[in-house]
């Protein structure tokens, strides 16, 4: 395996790590709810911390990578979210559990904004070498539920956060061990869809600008939502016919993971489909899924969640190519910044957001009304969409 191999491994695992450590404490929560421990609600707290410092850090991280060292800072992650993980593992009151889930935050924020850029900067092919890095950080977030469920079934709950993190501080020495620092890092090269801007992108920017900015609030609500609850969701729904939460977690594990290819699958679409129909497709779609999930149990649910899901996860890779179609080259990464800003930002409102949205008696049916309508505001922004297809625009500007 050649350096380059080497270093895209490091960088994939570290999208699956950032990930998978955000989702460690909400599948916890359920388990010390089962236990008597405390409301849902209350338990699943502590975790608005460490989404907040997702958010908060990654412009930071962002402008430590360019004026110092990329590699650095991607093994300050892998080693500093190793020892967080560990730390919050020894928690032992819900505020010493806040604390090591923000610090936790504070270094999985590091990601995003370097290792995406050091992904796009690798030589290999740039819309592959994304696409694989995206699937990756979407198994973190399929793993997570089940990992975490079966080390709290085998051992306890501090277990899952001391056996990954001992595993994420192994991986950072991996790092500094394989994987060289360039002599010359290079500056971040923008990824281009196609280098010719459409007559839509010159005429719209102001539109294409709101477009992303509902999207990242509203479509961010409902991922970071999702990702959280679900382990409760099919917690709840099985609670008469599962055993343990194992079990249950595993469910949400195989919905995630087998959404996660909708990535490969809308990646494609999108020079095939025009924006705007691919959007209002993949919004729409979910409005009504939303609104039967108040009203299924078990299987339908499984069903409907899977549905779901795969839509949420399917929207990524459009977002990301609307981004590069649209922004201008030397502003693109800005832009991809701070789109992450606001995505992760307003995810750090999801666990409130979940414990405001639980009714012990009647489930999650507020919440699932709330995300319907977000969906439904992330479809008339589709509106906003130029309606050619890129692949078409690219076509008809060779021509004219």
């Amino acid at each position: 395996m050649n350096g380059n191999r080497v270093r895209l491994l490091f960088l994939n695992l570290g999208h699956a790590y950032a990930h998978y450590f955000m989702l460690i404490h909400p599948t916890v929560a359920v388990a010390l709810e089962r236990r008597g421990q405390g409301d849902y609600g209350a338990l699943l707290l502590p975790a608005t911390a460490g989404f907040v410092a997702f958010a908060a850090f990654t412009l930071p991280a962002g402008w430590l990578g360019d004026r110092w060292s990329r590699h650095g800072m991607m093994a300050v992650m892998f080693l500093g979210l190793g020892v967080a993980s560990l730390l919050t593992g020894l928690a032992s009151g819900p505020y010493q559990m806040a604390a090591g889930l923000f610090l936790m935050g504070s270094f999985a924020a590091i990601y995003h904004p370097v290792g995406i850029a050091l992904v796009a900067e690798s030589g290999a092919s740039v819309g592959q070498a994304l696409g694989v890095n995206g699937v990756w950080g979407n198994m973190g977030v399929a793993a997570a539920p089940l990992l975490t469920g079966t080390l709290i079934g085998m051992l306890d709950w501090q277990a899952a956060f001391l056996v990954p993190g001992a595993l994420c501080l192994a991986s950072g020495v991996a790092y500094l061990a394989l994987v060289p620092a360039e002599r010359h890092e290079r500056e971040a090269t923008p990824v281009i869809v196609n280098p010719t801007p459409t007559q839509a992108s010159t005429v719209l920017p102001g539109r294409i600008l709101a477009y992303l900015v509902i999207t990242a609030l509203m479509g961010g609500l409902v991922f970071a939502v999702m990702t959280v609850v679900l382990p409760k969701v099919m917690e709840d729904a099985f609670s008469s016919g599962v055993s343990g939460l194992a079990s249950a977690a595993s469910l949400a594990s195989v919905v995630f993971a087998l959404a996660s290819m909708a990535q490969l699958v809308t990646g494609r679409a999108v020079d095939r489909v025009s924006p705007r129909q691919l959007m209002l497709l993949l919004a729409l779609v979910q409005v009504p899924l939303f609104l039967l999930m108040g009203q299924a149990g078990e299987w339908w649910l499984v069903v409907l969640s899977l549905g779901l899901m795969l839509t949420v996860f399917g929207i990524i890779p459009v977002q990301d190519a609307i981004v590069a179609r649209h922004a201008a080259s030397g502003w693109r990464a800005r832009v991809y910044a701070v789109k992450y800003v606001l995505s992760l930002g307003v995810g750090a409102l999801a666990v409130p957001i979940v414990a405001w949205g639980y009714d012990p008696a009647g489930g999650f049916i507020r919440l699932y009304l709330l995300l319907a309508a977000c969906a439904a505001g992330v479809a008339v922004a589709a509106l906003l969409l130029p309606g050619q297809r890129y692949r078409q625009a690219a076509l008809n500007e060779s021509h004219s």
